[in-house]
């Protein structure tokens, strides 16, 4: 016999952070200590459903580049059934849930249900992954802004904002790009930006981070030497030349400068 669920349903977008679980806020990991369900994407770490109930429920409903266990729609379906049928659900997303994560897509589809909803934002990896390699992504002298910009759009073209991006003299931070390095750096160099200095960093804030620091020119090679794989981000901008790393590149081009 199935009981009908008494719990009211509603529904919390929890945002995980770049990935150390220490890295949740407080109110999002209170909120995951309530949950009757957990919906958690790939780049979400697995160490993080240590903090739900032992009884919850916990759905993987990842998507990442190759891999889409659930379309978008199938993960909005799954969010409201669970609500309804029992209580809590936390759905838990890599980063912040409004960067990239199709948060909003899944408040407006559990509002056409009706079920009460609550975001709790996360730690961006396109802020928080720099920061943590001690590369700001605003500095006086060097950059006064920033863009974030997705390297994946749904036409598998470059995100036009890049072409934009790559004229300024912003902090360009680039989501899901690394499959598009290339093309990514050809862009740079047709603006006459070979020597911009650029970080590449894997896995952000786990034990598998690993970073490769250079220049648009350079940079394909790096990442193939340090074997950097995915997930990672790009980071293009003079403020990468804060990285202790850079000083020798640095260097280098100072003496080829005077040659």
């Amino acid at each position: 016999m199935i009981t009908q669920n008494t719990k009211e349903p509603r529904i919390t977008l929890v945002g995980a952070g770049p990935g150390d679980t220490d890295l949740i806020t407080i109110k999002g990991l209170i909120a995951l200590q309530s949950a009757d369900v957990v919906l958690y994407d790939a780049l979400v770490n697995d160490e993080m459903l240590q903090f739900a109930p032992a009884n919850a429920v916990k759905v993987y409903v990842g998507k990442r580049n190759g891999d889409h266990s659930y379309s978008q729609e199938a993960v909005n379906k799954l969010m409201v059934d669970y609500a309804l049928n029992y209580g809590h659900v936390v759905r838990l997303k890599g980063g912040d849930p409004f960067v990239f994560g199709r948060g909003y897509e899944e408040l407006d589809h559990a509002a056409a249900y009706s079920i009460p909803t609550q975001v709790i934002p996360g730690i961006s990896s396109s802020i928080g992954v720099p920061g943590l390699q001690g590369i700001p992504v605003t500095h006086r002298g060097l950059a006064e802004s920033f863009w974030v910009v997705t390297g994946t759009t749904a036409s598998g073209m470059l995100s036009n904002d890049l072409y934009d991006a790559a004229r300024s003299r912003a902090t360009v931070v680039v989501l899901m790009g690394l499959h598009k390095l290339k093309e990514i750096v050809k862009l740079y160099q047709n603006e006459g930006r070979g020597k911009l200095p650029v970080a590449i960093v894997q896995s952000g804030s786990t034990a598998d981070e690993q970073i490769a620091i250079g220049v648009v020119d350079t940079i394909v090679e790096v990442v193939e030497e340090n074997k950097i794989k995915a997930p990672a981000l790009i980071v293009l901008g003079e403020v990468v030349s804060l990285h202790p790393k850079f000083q020798p590149i640095k260097d280098f081009y100072a003496i080829a400068d005077k040659e």
